[in-house]
């Protein structure tokens, strides 16, 4: 992953923590500064697997990283919401 690559994920994050929260159902009790952390982190993870799997450089839209990045987005906010829930 180069810089830029790196720095992109970064802002694409912010907006994958948002879609990865709309895609859990019900009601997340987190705060947007967690969601948006989550965002990021998935993202970054997302393209990484990408990476691995050889499908980060593709002709037009990368589906498939935006998908990883979607789902390490949803299962990340599922997981801290269960537990932050759990420790109110």
């Amino acid at each position: 992953m180069e810089v830029t690559g790196f720095f992109t994920a970064i802002i694409i994050g912010l907006i994958i923590g948002a879609l990865g929260r709309l895609v859990v159902p019900g009601k997340q009790s987190i705060p947007i500064w967690l969601t948006l952390l989550i965002g990021v982190v998935a993202a970054i993870l997302g393209t990484l697997v990408a990476g691995v799997l050889g499908v980060d450089e593709t002709a037009g839209v990368d589906w498939i990283e935006l998908f990883l990045q979607v789902a390490f987005a949803a299962i990340g906010v599922s997981l801290v919401a269960g537990a932050y829930g759990r420790r109110r």
